[in-house]
């Protein structure tokens, strides 16, 4: 490995800490997007049959807002209730959307960065290709008229192995930024639609 990255050159540096930065960032949306740290099955069921009767008390409105992302929107619902049992519909669920967006702004945290490697990548590879190129032309120009056959083939070695190096970080990259989108974009409809039918359930409690 350690002589691969000697053939590459110093323009191979920048993609090693991409790399690395690329899957710090891959491990941590994969801990922090588990199904049960934002929306924990069965969780809106439980809180429906809490709720049947009454909005349950302010201590337990907190133990279900530390619970998860989804208990936190719930949550916001409820202590609307709490704050003011005569606010409207509209203004409850404004409270559990503006809960919903603290979640999302929390759940697409990295995913911008992610995408950047994956979009910065070939560039960088591209950027190593241009300095192997101007290696191989520098062989092709030494005094007397002969090409310096080492520096050739450094040459081509810095132009080969940062493409593909570039390419080999992109594609991963770009695979799980996808994948992270798609999570989330259905974690994101699971929160609206929890929030609408607790909603609901709230007016109808009240009536």
């Amino acid at each position: 490995m350690f002589s691969i990255i000697q053939a590459a050159g110093w323009p191979i540096w920048p993609l090693i800490a991409c790399s690395i930065l690329a899957l710090a960032l891959v491990i941590e949306r994969f801990i922090s997007l588990k199904t049960v740290k934002i929306t924990p099955p069965k969780l809106l069921e439980e809180v429906l049959t809490i709720s049947q009767t009454s909005v349950p008390a302010p201590d337990v409105v907190t133990q279900l807002e530390k619970n998860s992302a989804l208990g936190e929107v719930l949550a916001s619902g409820f202590r609307a209730l709490n704050h003011n049992p005569r606010c409207s519909e509209d203004d409850l669920l404004s409270c559990m959307e503006g809960a919903g967006r603290r979640v999302a702004h929390r759940l697409e945290r990295y995913l911008s960065a992610l995408a950047t490697i994956a979009s910065a990548a070939p560039l960088m590879g591209l950027f190593g290709t241009v300095i192997g190129m101007i290696e191989i032309f520098g062989a092709q120009t030494t005094p007397g008229g002969g090409g310096n056959p080492a520096q050739l083939a450094h040459g081509i070695s810095i132009a080969l192995y940062n493409t593909a190096f570039g390419l080999v970080i992109a594609i991963p990259a770009l695979i799980f930024w996808r994948y992270f989108r798609a999570r989330v974009d259905d974690y994101l409809l699971t929160l609206e639609l929890a929030s609408e039918q607790l909603a609901r359930h709230l007016n109808t409690l009240r009536k």
